[in-house]
């Protein structure tokens, strides 16, 4: 098996309908932000990254927004329970996928709530955001599946945007960026780097000094470039109207179990 996996998941035809919460709604063009998907898929295999398709959700115009749906660390996987109401049901397919893939699977209950999107790793740290979508009951029991290997988990205020990685993403150094006006406390990190555009607050991790970040970002783009780091960037403008941004179309699956 490769050693870079992701889950992903292609837009319901509903997407147009997905919540916005902290900006106005404007109108999605469906079929624009379905080849969008495709060229942010076929991104991720350029980078050498193997995608697994959760099954579409028509019934659920954010799920493609897969990356909500569960915390991967090692190889547990812990299924989440959205704080938005309307998206719980998004996580039965999407846990069955990740079991047939071999995760151990624990589980959010009532009355935590937690979504992926507030959940930040590195190496042994995790950083979980308390806002809109996730509680402090959510991240109480977050620590508590990851504890046993080895996580140490930290709780972030998140007021000012939609999810923690609306707000911040980490480097491949471990250097976290954020676009200032929307990080609560940029204090809560060792390394933090301000970054001059919103949407280059959101880096994925593709291995090496390669990131994947959109499009809507050149100057951030440069800057990182300067850093020595490799920009791999995709148009993801209409998931952008949702609050969507690169992270979220995905659960990267870096301790993917020995397959049989």
């Amino acid at each position: 098996m490769h050693a870079k996996h992701a889950l992903i998941r292609r837009p319901s035809s509903r997407l147009a309908e997905g919540i916005v919460t902290y900006v106005e709604r404007e109108a999605v063009d469906v079929d624009l932000a379905q080849q969008q998907w495709h060229g942010y898929v076929d991104a991720l295999h350029t980078a050498g990254w193997e995608t697994h398709e959760v099954p579409p959700a028509e019934e659920h115009p954010d799920s493609a927004f897969v990356e909500d749906t569960m915390v991967v660390y090692g190889d547990l996987a812990v299924i989440a329970r959205p704080g938005a109401e309307e998206r719980r049901g998004e996580t039965t397919a999407a846990e069955e996928a990740v079991r047939a893939l071999g995760y151990r699977i624990a589980h959010i209950e009532a009355p935590g709530a937690l979504e992926g999107g507030d959940v930040l790793k590195y190496g042994n740290t995790v950083w979980v955001g308390n806002g809109a979508r996730t509680n402090m009951e959510g991240a109480r029991q977050l620590a508590a599946h990851l504890a046993p290997l080895g996580a140490r988990v930290v709780s972030v205020p998140v007021t000012k945007v939609l999810h923690l990685k609306s707000a911040v993403t980490a480097l491949p150094d471990g250097t976290v960026i954020g676009f200032p006006p929307n990080v609560d406390d940029a204090a809560v990190f060792p390394r933090f780097l301000p970054v001059p555009e919103e949407s280059g607050a959101h880096v994925v991790l593709l291995g090496g000094q390669t990131v994947l970040m959109a499009a809507s970002a050149p100057r951030t783009a440069e800057m990182l470039r300067d850093r020595g780091i490799e920009v791999l960037a995709v148009d993801i403008s209409e998931f952008e109207k949702l609050e969507g941004c690169v992270t979220c179309l995905s659960v990267r699956l870096r301790g993917l179990p020995a397959q049989p």
